[in-house]
């Protein structure tokens, strides 16, 4: 099984961004947990991470055929992209929604989420663990 996780804007930087919010782990940490939760597993995991959305959009088709399951924290478009909508709509993979902040307890802004129409669940305000939590949802419903 090969999975991707996908961080949109500003992810990359995380322990510097709002640690208030996001905590004060790097993205460098989280990337790090992510491969040894991935070896624990037994699973092969990609990392990607992009500020421009075409590019996200660009990772999510070349996903298609060669990924079992999608980890996908599209940070700020969350709330705007209908084009990551489309994007995960069309290769059909397996799809979790990812925030390590609990966006239901934050600006009005944050409550729209258009990819969530995509997703088979979401997970949110567990920090960087939701990351880990969303891999095993993969696994879980794919063995």
């Amino acid at each position: 099984m090969k999975l991707l996780v996908i961080n949109g804007p500003n992810l990359n930087l995380l322990g510097i961004r709002e640690p208030a919010i996001y905590g004060a782990e790097t993205y460098a940490e989280l990337c790090r947990r992510v491969k040894e939760h991935a070896e624990e597993r037994g699973i092969d995991v990609e990392l990607y991470q992009s500020n421009h959305e075409g590019d996200l959009i660009d990772r999510i088709q070349l996903a298609y055929g060669t990924i079992d399951g999608i980890v996908i924290n599209p940070g700020g478009y969350t709330h705007t992209s209908v084009a990551l909508l489309d994007a995960v709509k069309a290769v059909g993979i397996p799809t979790v929604e990812v925030h390590i902040s609990d966006v239901a307890s934050r600006e009005d802004f944050r409550q729209v989420s258009y990819i969530r129409l995509a997703c088979i669940a979401t997970i949110a305000g567990h920090g960087l663990n939701g990351y880990l939590e969303a891999m095993d949802l993969l696994i879980g419903g794919n063995e």
